[in-house]
């Protein structure tokens, strides 16, 4: 190890299990003292036990390190209130925040319930800013800090049955770009993940999902047969982006698996169509499919044999 946060202070959400316990390890091995926090739910959020946050602290102090748990939960503003204080309390400060903690409850958007939406919504886009809202007050006025959030494939391209969680991720992401422009001048950095690793989330995927998912090119890096893609790769990433050495390095969206690290484009237009005044409807009728969209694909066409209005005979 290169001792690269020693003396940093950091709160690690979700840090229980999967990626979050990698990070929490590997800043712990960096020197930075780590709030382990871990309510110890089941994938869909249900229950609690103390055990996985325990385990993980029990895990770093063997090997040296600095660490104490936290069972908050990130879905309550009182819960990232108190994670943050527990970590300024107990190390003096708090210099890293790192957003891991989630749930899935997959559902097909028309059969979605109000509940599986909300409890999604809540723990990942709600649980960023229930952390980096007390966070930021302190990065602010101390001028120095590093907010690394968690994104998605599922957000940033789409997944089928993933409308909550994706819809959550794409926000994520559009959160990160805002916040580092918030804090940027006060010396606080925010940058995302959207990662690629086999964790107890993605097993709670149903096969059919994956297999859907597989025929419409969702897998969303190269296949897991062909690379390791474990937590522990997801994580060296993600310490270097608390390092000093990335004090100039904001806004950005990362996609890590395996042995790759992708820096995602930001969005830009790809093409457009011009003219003097208003578009006419028999204008945009004629262009969009010929210019606008020539070549693009409909990432979820329907079936040949659906009969479709408007659809030209040679596509059915």
């Amino acid at each position: 190890m290169t001792d690269k946060l020693t003396g940093r202070n950091a709160v690690v959400t979700g840090a229980g299990r999967g990626i979050g316990r990698a990070v929490a390890i590997l800043l712990a091995q960096e020197g930075a003292s780590v709030v382990v926090n871990d309510p110890g739910v089941n994938v869909d959020g249900t229950g609690h036990d103390a055990g996985p946050a325990d385990q993980v602290v029990d895990e770093i102090k063997a090997a040296g390190g600095s660490a104490v748990a936290n069972y908050d939960s990130v879905a309550e503003l009182t819960g990232g209130e108190n994670m943050v204080k527990q970590c300024a309390d107990a190390f003096g400060r708090i210099d890293i925040l790192i957003n891991v903690a989630g749930i899935l409850r997959d559902r097909m958007v028309f059969n979605m319930s109000e509940e599986e939406w909300d409890a999604v919504i809540a723990v990942h886009l709600k649980g960023h800013y229930n952390t980096i809202k007390p966070a930021s007050v302190l990065m602010r006025q101390q001028r120095f800090g590093r907010i690394v959030n968690f994104s998605s494939i599922s957000g940033l391209r789409g997944n089928s049955g993933q409308a909550n969680y994706g819809a959550a991720k794409a926000a994520i992401a559009g959160l990160t770009r805002v916040v580092a422009r918030d804090l940027g001048r006060y010396g606080v950095t925010c940058n995302a993940i959207a990662p690629g690793a086999q964790t107890r989330m993605v097993a709670a995927v149903p096969e059919s999902a994956r297999e859907l998912r597989a025929q419409r090119g969702m897998t969303g890096g190269p296949p897991p047969s062909l690379v390791e893609r474990t937590p522990e790769h997801v994580a060296p990433m993600t310490v270097y982006l608390c390092t000093d050495e990335a004090w100039n390095i904001n806004g950005k969206i990362f996609h890590v698996g395996g042995g790759n690290v992708a820096l995602a484009s930001e969005e830009t237009v790809e093409r457009q169509i011009t003219k003097d005044g208003k578009w006419e409807l028999a204008e945009l009728v004629s262009l969009v499919p010929t210019q606008l969209l020539s070549g693009v694909e409909n990432p979820a066409p329907p079936p040949p044999d659906l009969d479709l209005p408007g659809r030209p005979a040679s596509q059915t």
